[in-house]
């Protein structure tokens, strides 16, 4: 508490970065980690520039360890690896999806999927132990997602809205699955502001929020708490629920200072949430509070992208060119 007639202190300044990752020569537009916690080395951290290229940086050496070029000169969206074995895919808006394999240092494209539409939804996968996985990309009309099942790449079905509901393009994607049913379900953000739970086996909507009044850019969800977070061209977070009838609700809107959200994250352990922002911020919140813990001005340019590590590490990539990586409130 201070003195009677001293002002209260400052808060503490937010931290520097851990580290910056330069050599992208390009903006960065998607990341993604790979690795487990400490006690087996550094994670990897995988990197998708404007340009087309995805690096591989390592994070003792700081400098990357293969550069892959697979997407002829075309911005990389998204990136993920599969859990089993050494096999990445990236999505690039030269309407392509494709695996690679990464084993023993080989870094070659070994399938792809031609994608149909040439916008800036990222795509999502449900992946466990087995050697089957589903695959959600956007789909060739302007309103649908295509399922598939992978890596045959057979088509399952394809999600399309109800006539009239003109909920524009699907933005993002999250699929999941609750732990009471082996059935997937399909989070999508649309262009309208909407959020939208799908029940991929039955194609049908079981809910659907009005969340943003511009387009959602970005959502997570968070299966213990049932509970998910989306952000949008706007001034706002939305954060909501899903019930056991699988149905959404609104909890509460969180006001941001400037508008526009790029994308965001959860913590692996559900414990801070980052946005990356146009204003070139990126911001940091207690999950389950939602109350603001840091604000991150490194970036000099709009942060597209963010990414948590297991081991708690943050990742931001930014139109700057370069990739910031934090250590914030560590995990105990």
């Amino acid at each position: 508490m201070a003195a009677p007639g001293h002002p209260p202190p400052l808060p503490p300044p937010p931290p520097d970065p851990q580290f910056v990752l330069r050599g992208s020569q390009a903006a960065v537009c998607a990341l993604h980690f790979h690795g487990a916690d400490e006690a087996q080395g550094h994670p990897l951290l995988f990197s998708g520039c404007q340009s087309g290229l995805v690096h591989i940086w390592s994070l003792r050496t700081r400098r990357p360890e293969a550069t892959l070029d697979g997407h002829g000169g075309q911005c990389v969206t998204w990136l993920h690896t599969l859990p089993r074995g050494h096999q990445l895919l990236s999505q690039g808006r030269d309407l392509r999806l494709c695996l690679w394999s990464l084993a023993e240092g080989r870094n070659a494209v070994v399938d792809s999927v031609p994608l149909e539409s040439v916008g800036f939804c990222r795509s999502s996968i449900l992946a466990g132990e087995q050697p089957r996985w589903t695959l959600a990309v956007p789909g060739q009309g302007s309103d649908e997602v295509r399922i598939l099942e992978m890596p045959s790449k057979t088509s399952v079905c394809t999600l399309k809205p109800e006539q009239g509901a003109k909920l524009g393009m699907p933005m993002c994607l999250r699929l999941q699955q609750a732990d009471s049913s082996p059935r997937p379900l399909l989070l999508a953000g649309y262009e309208d502001g909407s959020v939208a739970l799908w029940d991929v086996s039955e194609r049908k909507v079981c809910s659907r929020i009005a969340c943003h009044e511009e387009p959602v850019m970005g959502l997570d969800f968070d299966p213990q708490r049932a509970r998910g977070v989306s952000g949008s061209a706007g001034k706002a977070l939305a954060v909501w629920s899903v019930d056991g009838q699988q149905a959404l609700q609104v909890c509460r809107t969180h006001p941001l200072t400037n508008p526009g959200i790029a994308d965001l994250a959860l913590r692996p352990d559900r414990r801070l949430l980052a946005t990356a922002g146009w204003d070139h911020r990126v911001r940091v919140f207690h999950w389950r509070t939602m109350k603001p813990l840091a604000v991150l001005a490194f970036h000099s340019a709009t942060v597209n992208c963010v990414a948590f590590a297991s081991d708690g590490l943050l990742a931001a990539g930014s139109k700057d060119q370069r990739i910031s990586v934090w250590s914030l409130y560590p995990r105990t």
